[in-house]
């Protein structure tokens, strides 16, 4: 048999097979980079994400809207996915991921303590919750913060961390006016303050309070930076006002200075507490370890509440108050089976130290500079969606004129994470590691997502 007709066979195929590849190539040069999908939330054939979704969900309280994608690893900024490909993070775990994903100092840390002590309830002293404690009184001072902070509760979440500021101010408007008239808790329009009844109450959202109306009575609701309105909404009933002094859930939205001044020195005439909830914007998020730090110190809260990076993905919350609370908070008043358990505390002191860094700080302030540059040119470029750039440090909210769902998705499936807030906005609260090349490389997604969005 001669071979002829074979080769001739095979060389056409091969001419055929080059032509169809310079083909693809010509074609792949030809598409903008910004339509490229790297990442599709549904991936062709069989996925890993989907078979895990499927065999699980029916399980699981459906309080949560999901991509089908799931998480299996992470390092730093950058997490992978059950089949392996890897996105960079602006979310850090909604402002807890602080010192990034898997930090090998914390991991050493919680090895070495779930083999020591994890866990001897608040029957019992532990080595590591007063040690936190004290941590957090003295750097809280030494970084300028709450000037009189005097002692804390150590608990498991923000909302528990705000629900213990909640009850302490009850009890100390129920010691300051015997007859039971100064119970009276203020918060303000937009606020977050947790998922508990009584953080929830504080939380005037109709979305998150009509299914679980009523709510827990006492609570009155004022606009933020309403200067003028402070008066007749802080009165001799109220016991406390909680605000956050930049609202993240909200749409990161900063409280004015001028207005959390003029909020404290209404509450020192009604005799009520002032309570930050810096549970998203406190602990070097600001480029501050705390985000009230540069205010007078007349303007410093009585309770002050933290939690997300005070753990860095390890439940932990607390709340900080000066002894015009604490010696009004007695025995039994107040307590918690898992809080200040010794792992989560060893964790959250060595956290603690490394988020007051002095360096780390500065990096902060340096990186919100390449952020705010690269939005206020997003500004020029489409003026009809961006609309305005909030926010402090790695705390920043980009307002746009239209739902963000859309550049969401696309973004995610460029291989970046980033989430929203409030109406309309963008929220970046990355790892306060976050490399700064890291930072230009997901602004490259982004704004391929976005010109992705408006074609």
């Amino acid at each position: 048999m001669s071979l002829r007709p074979t080769l001739r066979l095979a060389a056409m195929a091969s001419r055929r097979c080059c032509s169809l590849a310079s083909t693809r190539l010509a074609s792949t040069a030809t598409v903008p980079k910004y339509k490229e999908i790297t990442h599709p939330d549904i991936m062709p054939g069989s996925s890993k994400s989907q078979s895990l979704i499927d065999s699980t969900s029916p399980y699981m309280v459906t309080t949560y809207s999901r991509p089908p994608i799931v998480f299996t690893k992470a390092s730093g900024s950058l997490i992978w996915d059950a089949a392996g490909r890897e996105y960079l993070d602006f979310t850090g775990g909604i402002a807890v991921n602080s010192l990034g994903h898997n930090d090998p100092q914390l991991c050493a840390i919680m090895a070495d303590q779930a083999t020591t002590l994890t866990h001897c309830s608040n029957l019992y002293y532990n080595s590591w919750v007063g040690e936190l404690s004290k941590k957090l009184v003295g750097l809280t001072r030494e970084k300028g913060g709450m000037h009189d902070a005097a002692q804390v509760f150590v608990c498991n979440s923000g909302s528990e961390a705000n629900e213990a500021g909640i009850k302490f101010a009850r009890k100390v408007g129920k010691v300051v006016d015997p007859s039971g008239q100064k119970v009276e808790i203020v918060s303000f329009r937009n606020a977050f303050h947790g998922r508990t009844m009584g953080s929830l109450s504080a939380t005037p959202n109709p979305k998150y309070q009509e299914p679980f109306a009523p709510m827990v009575p006492g609570f009155r609701v004022g606009e933020l930076n309403d200067v003028a309105g402070i008066d007749g909404l802080v009165t001799e009933r109220t016991c406390s006002v909680i605000v956050e002094p930049i609202q993240g859930e909200g749409g990161v939205t900063p409280a004015e200075d001028e207005f959390l001044v003029r909020l404290a020195r209404r509450c020192r005439e009604v005799g009520a507490l002032l309570h930050y909830d810096e549970i998203q914007c406190g602990l070097g998020r600001t480029g501050q370890f705390w985000a009230h730090g540069h205010l007078p110190k007349e303007a410093h809260p009585d309770i002050l509440t933290t939690a997300k990076a005070l753990g860095n993905g390890f439940p932990i919350g607390a709340t900080i108050i000066n002894e015009r609370v604490g010696e009004k908070i007695k025995v039994g008043d107040h307590g918690t089976t898992f809080g200040g358990n010794p792992l989560a505390c060893r964790l959250a002191c060595n956290i603690v130290e490394r988020l007051g860094d002095e360096k780390l700080l500065e990096g902060v302030k340096r990186k919100e500079k390449i952020f705010r540059e690269t939005f206020e040119r997003w500004r020029g470029e489409w003026p009809e969606l961006v609309k305005e750039v909030r926010g402090k440090g790695l705390i920043l909210g980009l307002q746009l004129s239209e739902d963000p769902a859309g550049i969401v998705k696309a973004a995610r499936e460029r291989g970046l994470l980033v989430i929203t807030a409030g109406t309309n906005t963008l929220r970046f609260v990355p790892a306060l590691t976050i490399e700064e090349g890291q930072i230009k490389e997901g602004l490259e997604k982004l704004e391929n997502a976005i010109r992705a969005t408006r074609e």
